[in-house]
């Protein structure tokens, strides 16, 4: 089964591209591709070139994934989680996790969220 490669978008801390990376997962950061700056659809449209899922903090993903898929187009998932809301740590390990159970074919058109398991009743 081909593995996950995950995209953070800017506004998600290098640290958690960079913590995947030594986990052996295909991972890359807006900042190290020289994306900062660029405009929420340029970033979706490159993660999707790549086929890899945009892990992100913006809500403005969630929009633009519907609307791609409403207009007949692709993508290769969203993963997002509100910031502020998980450590760093805990972030690579969900990450982690998604991309060792998760074909890229599974996460195609799909957004899932990270939340807090306490919330959960």
């Amino acid at each position: 089964m081909a593995k996950l490669k995950i995209y953070t978008d800017e506004n998600v801390d290098i640290r958690i591209a960079d913590g995947l990376k030594r986990l052996g997962i295909k991972a890359f950061s807006a900042h190290e591709r020289d994306m900062t700056g660029s405009a929420d659809i340029e970033h979706f449209k490159y993660a999707s070139s790549m086929k890899a899922v945009i892990f992100t903090h913006d809500h403005h993903f969630l929009k633009i994934a519907k609307e791609s898929v409403q207009g007949g187009e692709n993508h290769w998932g969203i993963i997002f989680v509100e910031m502020n809301t998980l450590s760093i740590g805990e972030c690579i390990r969900r990450l982690a996790f998604y991309a060792e159970i998760l074909s890229p074919e599974e996460m195609k058109n799909q957004i899932e969220f990270l939340i807090i398991a306490d919330c959960i009743r």
